[in-house]
């Protein structure tokens, strides 16, 4: 049965509209240390990182701010020039990150570290870094600051103008995280034996990042791919009892492929009336994860086979 008492990750969640307006509001302090209009942007993270990333690269390239592309910082292309690497990490400890950064240092490409916690190596190891302490969090599953980066990155783009048409403004995207925060999942959703995230563009790495979030917090079965890729194979998995959750617009005909084979479709966050912009969706499959975690008799605060930061040993402390 569920505690009675909030668990921690469920309460950082709730905070999610308020730290993106706060987010918002820090901008002009962090503005000169974000990419600038026209640089060749290479962003990087691991795990949720990675896929904030993904989602940013592609808001930020499709609005025409500038080229970007997103990798694992463990896979990041050695050789291949860029104006600026932008790394994501919220506890500043990171091996991986840790390990590019310098290697960028060492070629002279300039650095940009998003963390949350100043007082680790990402202080020293970047060129430049944006503190978003308030959006921390004690959870080892991150939900929170993630997704303040990405509001703060969106911001930044809709400042300058490279919002991509049809996103929505970070004002009314909080406000939609408002309302993902309190309303009641439905009953369907809860009771499902496996999940199936679908994004196209940015919201692609947003259905990486819940199909993630499920796998941490509650073991449970999720896979991700990109809505038109869906019908190449993965559609075999879905039938009576599973759920396709889709981020942003749905493709034309997913609908009726998903009745066709007897699955149940989520698609709460296209342009319709009503509907929620896409990170606020994401928050309603933090709120899922959590949710199912508790009804497995897991602590959603201590998920298995988790720690806070991956720090490989014999490297950084």
């Amino acid at each position: 049965m569920p505690s009675a008492t909030p668990s921690r990750t469920s309460v950082e969640i709730a905070t999610q509209p308020a730290c993106w307006r706060q987010a918002a509001r820090s901008l002009p302090s962090h503005s000169a240390a974000l990419p600038r209009r026209g640089e060749r942007v290479a962003v990087v993270g691991c795990g949720t990182s990675w896929f904030m990333a993904q989602s940013y690269a592609v808001l930020r390239e499709s609005g025409g701010h500038g080229e970007t592309d997103a990798f694992a910082a463990s896979e990041f292309p050695a050789g291949r020039r860029y104006d600026r690497i932008l790394a994501i990490t919220r506890s500043g400890t990171t091996t991986e990150v840790l390990d590019l950064l310098g290697r960028a240092r060492d070629a002279g490409v300039p650095t940009t570290a998003i963390t949350a916690d100043p007082a680790t190596p990402v202080m020293t190891a970047a060129d430049s870094l944006v503190v978003l302490d308030f959006a921390d969090e004690e959870s080892v599953v991150q939900t929170r600051f993630a997704t303040t980066v990405l509001a703060l990155l969106r911001a930044h783009l809709e400042a300058e103008g490279g919002l991509p048409a049809g996103v929505r403004t970070l004002d009314e995207a909080a406000q939609d995280a408002e309302r993902a925060v309190t309303e009641e999942l439905a009953p369907e959703v809860l009771g499902a034996e496996q999940f199936t995230f679908l994004g196209t563009g940015w919201t692609y790495g947003l259905a990486l990042e819940a199909g993630l979030k499920m796998r941490e917090a509650a073991g449970a079965w999720t896979e991700a791919y990109p809505a038109m890729e869906y019908r190449h194979g993965p559609i075999s998995i879905t039938g009576p009892g599973r759920v396709a959750w889709m981020f942003g617009s749905l493709p034309q005909g997913l609908a009726d492929d998903v009745a066709r084979v007897g699955g149940t479709l989520l698609d709460g966050s296209g342009t319709g009336a009503g509907t929620l912009d896409p990170l606020a969706d994401l928050v309603r499959a933090q709120r899922l994860a959590v949710a199912i975690a508790e009804a497995r008799g897991y602590d959603p605060d201590r998920p298995r086979n988790l720690t806070r930061s991956v720090v490989l040993e014999g490297r950084h402390a």
